[in-house]
C-alpha cells in the first residue's frame, strides 16, 4: 500500500532572515485515514513474528534425555523429560545427554604381565551420567577421558600379576577395574556400572605352548578317566557277585525255612489226626479185646519179612492167650513159653593177683576195677539185647 501525504504551505525564514513559503507534507485528512489502515498489519506481523519465536523456543524433553540450559553463557539448569519454553536470545540449549545406560567397547590394548609377557586385552565399560552439569562442564571429552582411565587402569592391574593368573582372574580384574573406574569418574557425572574383559590374546609362541600343554592335559584325563571307569566297572561286577551271591543264600534259606515249616506242619497234622483219632476211640468205647486184636494185627504188619527190626510188645504171651484163636491162628499162644525170671548177673571172676599178703589198699583197688568191668560187660549185653 502506497501513503499519500497532503500536502500544505508553511512560513519559514532561511538563515538570511529571508522570508520563504515551503510546502511540508501533512498527515491531517486524508494521510490520517491511510495511517490507521497500516496499524493493523503492523500488529499482525508483530502477532505472527511472536507466535513463531514462541514455537521456535518451545522444547519437548524424550523420556531417558537431559538439555543442559544456558542463561547468557552461564549453567541456569537441567531440563527433564516433558515440555519446556527457554527464552529466546538469551537461553539456549548448551547439550543434550542420555541418561540411559552406555556400552563403550575400546580398542585392544597391549599390557605387560608381571612375568614379562605382552599381550592384547580389550575391555567393555558399562557408564550411565547421574549429574548432567558435571558431564558437561566437568571434563573436556568424558569418553576419551573414561577410554584413557580405562587402559591405565588396565595396565596397573595386570602389572602386578602373571599370566596364568591373568588369564583365569578375570573376575577379578573386572572388579578392581570397576571400583577404581567408579571411584576416578564421580566428579565427571558418569556412574560406571560393570567391566568387563572382552578378549585376552597372548602372543603365538605363548599360545602354542598352551595348546600343547592342553593337549597333553586332555591325554591325562583320559587315560585317568578310562583307569577309573575300569576299577569302577570292576568294582560294580564284584559288588554284582556279591548280590548275586547273597540273593542265593538268602532264597536257599528261605527254601529251607519254607520246607521245614511245611515238615512242621505235616507233622503237626499227623500227631493232630492221631490225636483225634484216639479221642475218637475213645469216645466209642472200643472193648480191650479189639484194641488187642488190632495190635496183634499191626504186629503181623511189622514182622514182614522186609524189616530189619522187628518191635514185640512187653505182655504179647497175655494178648496172645487171652485172644485164643487168633493166637492160634498166628502161631502164638499157649505153645509159645516165655521166661519171665530175671537174668543172672554173671558172677566176676577173682582176681589172680590177689594174695593173702595183699594189702588192704590193693584189695580196694581191684574190687574197684572189678566193679568198673563188671558195668561194661552188662552196658555190652543191654545194647546186644
Amino acid at each position: 500500500m502506497r501513503l499519500t501525504p497532503a500536502y500544505r504551505n508553511r512560513k519559514c525564514y532561511n538563515h538570511n532572515g529571508i522570508f520563504l513559503l515551503r510546502r511540508v507534507p501533512s498527515w491531517t485528512g486524508r494521510g490520517l485515514r491511510q495511517k490507521e489502515d497500516v496499524m493493523p498489519v503492523f500488529l499482525v506481523i508483530l502477532i505472527i513474528i511472536a507466535v513463531i519465536l514462541i514455537c521456535v523456543n518451545i522444547r519437548i524433553v524424550p523420556q531417558g534425555y537431559v538439555f543442559v540450559i544456558e542463561h547468557l553463557g552461564r549453567y541456569k539448569t537441567s531440563w527433564q523429560a516433558g515440555l519446556h519454553v527457554k527464552v529466546p536470545f538469551l537461553e539456549r540449549v548448551a547439550k543434550t545427554i542420555s541418561l540411559k545406560e552406555q556400552v563403550l567397547d575400546f580398542p585392544p590394548q597391549p599390557v605387560i604381565t608381571k612375568d614379562n609377557v605382552t599381550m592384547q586385552i580389550d575391555s567393555v565399560v558399562f557408564m550411565k551420567v547421574f549429574d548432567p552439569s558435571l558431564y558437561t562442564y566437568g571434563v573436556e571429552n568424558p569418553i576419551a577421558g573414561l577410554q584413557n582411565l580405562s587402559a591405565t587402569t588396565l595396565r596397573n592391574i595386570i602389572g602386578d600379576m602373571e599370566l596364568d593368573q591373568t588369564l583365569t582372574s578375570r573376575e577379578t580384574i573386572n572388579g578392581k577395574m570397576q571400583a577404581i573406574l567408579d571411584e576416578a569418574t564421580d566428579q565427571w557425572g558418569i556412574k560406571v556400572t560393570r567391566v568387563e574383559i572382552k578378549n585376552i590374546q597372548p602372543p603365538k609362541e605363548i599360545e602354542e605352548v598352551m595348546t600343547k600343554q592342553m593337549r597333553a592335559e586332555r591325554e591325562r584325563r583320559q587315560t585317568v578317566l578310562e583307569a577309573q571307569a575300569h576299577q569302577e566297572a570292576v568294582v560294580s561286577r564284584a559288588e554284582g557277585d556279591k548280590k548275586a551271591k547273597i540273593l542265593a543264600a538268602e532264597a536257599e534259606r528261605d527254601a529251607q525255612i519254607a520246607l521245614a515249616e511245611g515238615k512242621a506242619k505235616s507233622i503237626e497234622l499227623v500227631y493232630q489226626a492221631e490225636a483225634e483219632g484216639l479221642e475218637a476211640l475213645k469216645n466209642a468205647n472200643v472193648s480191650e479185646s479189639v484194641l488187642r486184636l488190632k495190635g496183634i494185627e499191626a504186629l503181623k504188619d511189622v514182622s514182614d519179612g522186609r524189616a530189619t527190626k522187628i518191635y514185640m510188645p512187653s505182655d504179647i504171651a497175655g494178648m496172645v492167650s487171652s485172644l485164643g484163636l487168633a493166637g492160634e491162628a498166628l502161631g502164638i499162644g499157649d505153645a509159645l513159653k516165655i521166661d519171665k525170671s530175671a537174668k543172672k548177673k554173671p558172677v566176676p571172676a577173682a582176681d589172680p593177683c590177689i594174695k593173702p599178703q595183699t594189702s588192704e589198699g590193693g584189695r580196694e583197688a581191684a574190687a574197684a576195677t572189678q566193679a568198673i568191668n563188671a558195668d561194661v560187660e552188662g552196658q555190652g549185653q543191654q545194647e546186644e539185647d
